[in-house]
């Protein structure tokens, strides 16, 4: 898990994000609300704007496709949305340490902690990039739709329909992965970054990436020599069917990754962790799955 900066350096990082210091609204129809929910990212932003309807303004901090939200920090302008909000909705697991860091001065702030809802038959070891298991992504809905159905009592019945129907189609896209194990056993993946590890793991597809690999990129380092071997072995003598690839988090060694696999003929599926552009949390979950599964079926025929 990367390393978890400081409260001061988020004080001080005015600069980095003077771009993105006014959010924008997901899932509003631009009036003005009395409730706001505020997200980490716009990945938790669909997430509850699919609860709210336009009862409650959600904005989201994080909405660019090309920012990594691991190494994102929070303007004094995004910690006063999040000490704000009648509502913050966040990742946790040290994944938007951001969000930890004005917390921990802001004890009184209402929120919902994707990472501590997890649940306990997930497979383990526990992963952050918890919004890739609809299972998790069900269980925020579900927890937004109580706490606004709380404070605003009015509009309670609307929430938690949403929140229903939101558990519906999640429960759809797992059915999916689920059938992609099926179609597919004893098939082996690597991935540039555990990005999509519960899509993985819901599928049933094991993962071969060598754990120092991993490792090294989750703490924004190079892997060592032998780890980058191992991991091109694996591709260049097609011992795996597919390459998980995250182009948010590119590097020289991880583009050498995606070379040496469309030299092999190693379909490559793309996973990313902010929203693609004009696409909601359950249409970006469903279309990975299905990519996955096609390309999986694209695979050398000795690793289908």
């Amino acid at each position: 898990m990367r390393a978890i900066r400081t409260a001061a350096a988020v004080a001080m990082s005015i600069g980095l994000v003077a771009g993105i210091t006014s959010c924008t609204q997901q899932g509003s129809n631009g009036h003005q609300q009395g409730a706001t929910v505020v997200a980490s990212t716009d990945v938790w932003g669909s997430v509850a704007s699919a609860i709210t309807g336009d009862h409650a303004a959600v904005k989201s901090i994080v909405n660019s496709a090309v920012d990594d939200p691991h190494s994102f920090e929070a303007s004094p302008a995004d910690a006063a949305e999040i000490t704000d909000a009648s509502l913050m909705v966040y990742n946790g697991g040290g994944y938007d340490h951001w969000v930890d860091d004005v917390l921990s001065g802001h004890p009184g702030v209402n929120t919902v902690n994707a990472y501590s809802l997890l649940p306990g038959t997930v497979a383990q070891p526990a992963n952050e990039h918890v919004f890739y298991d609809p299972a998790t992504a069900n269980a925020v809905a579900t927890q937004i739709a109580d706490r606004l159905a709380q404070s605003d009592a009015a509009h309670a019945d609307a929430y938690r329909a949403n929140a229903a129907e939101f558990a519906k189609r999640a429960d759809e896209i797992l059915q999916i992965e689920r059938a992609i194990g099926k179609a597919h056993p004893g098939a082996y993946v690597v991935a540039t970054e555990p990005v999509a590890h519960y899509l993985l793991a819901n599928a049933g597809i094991t993962d071969k990436t060598p754990e120092g690999f991993s490792s090294a990129v989750e703490e924004d380092a190079d892997p060592a020599p032998a780890d980058l071997a191992a991991m091109l072995d694996l591709i260049n003598t097609q011992q795996v069917s597919a390459l998980l690839f995250n182009p948010q988090t590119q590097t020289a060694v991880t583009k050498q990754i995606q070379d040496a696999a469309q030299r092999a003929s190693i379909p490559v599926v793309t996973v990313t962790e902010t929203l693609p552009e004009d696409t909601d949390y359950l249409t970006w979950q469903r279309q990975t799955a299905q990519q996955l599964a096609s390309q999986l079926d694209k695979a050398p025929a000795t690793n289908r």
